[in-house]
């Protein structure tokens, strides 16, 4: 069963693995080249959502729930994931003031952050008959790192999950295998650097943490507890 504690714990983890701190950092903006084709996009949050991917629709959540810098967003609307705003300083200085001075802005993430990806990684969680938290943390951090479970990595593994009379805990521990050994060997350096998040998971497999409370719980060297 997920409970409010541990939604929150996993979410702590995942936000280590984002920005460094478990309560998340809802101003930070990091620049990757891990757009198409390599492009360079703003990554941007307290779990970090990509210019490319979802921000243009965490910017429209925030002007309708009428934040304080909803009006200088709407300038940008029709240019979020169209045209590159990388090295576009007061777009910048506009997602950095609105998280730090507006709790519009964090309440929006927050908000956002369950609809776009804890939400639909919990649908598949209970679609699929997964019922410990490790594996709604291993979900959820694939939804939040590749949008889904891609449908390409499960083909290279022939365990069914439980709601089709698989084992769970044989699934996920080859579902982060597979993930792990595509991360560190992806053509994209930007995500080889990643395995920290898929190793995290390793270890919580092979201490049983399948509870997840067994804690502290080390992310990317960061000790989360709650």
């Amino acid at each position: 069963m997920i409970t409010e504690s541990i939604k929150q714990l996993i979410e702590h983890i995942i936000n280590v693995f984002e920005t460094g701190t478990p309560e998340g950092k809802y101003n930070q903006i990091t620049i990757l080249a891990d757009g198409k084709n390599g492009s360079r996009q703003i990554t941007y949050g307290r779990s970090q959502t990509t210019e490319q991917g979802n921000l243009a629709k965490l910017t429209e959540m925030y002007i309708r729930n009428n934040g304080t810098y909803a009006e200088q967003f709407s300038k940008y609307i029709d240019k979020i994931g169209k045209q590159p705003l990388t090295d576009n300083k007061t777009f910048k200085d506009l997602l950095k003031n609105s998280a730090t001075e507006d709790e519009v802005m964090r309440k929006t993430q927050d908000e956002f952050f369950d609809l776009t990806y804890y939400n639909p990684a919990y649908e598949f969680f209970t679609k699929y008959g997964f019922v410990f938290p490790l594996s709604m943390l291993v979900i959820y951090d694939s939804y939040i790192h590749s949008g889904s479970v891609p449908q390409f990595l499960r083909k290279r593994f022939g365990e069914y999950p439980p709601a089709k009379g698989g084992e769970e805990k044989k699934w996920i521990t080859s579902y982060v295998d597979v993930r792990h050994q595509w991360l560190k060997y992806h053509t994209n350096l930007v995500l080889g650097r990643t395995i920290y998040r898929t190793q995290c998971f390793k270890n919580q497999i092979n201490k049983e943490n399948w509870q997840l409370d067994k804690l502290p719980i080390i992310a990317n060297g960061v000790s989360v507890n709650t």
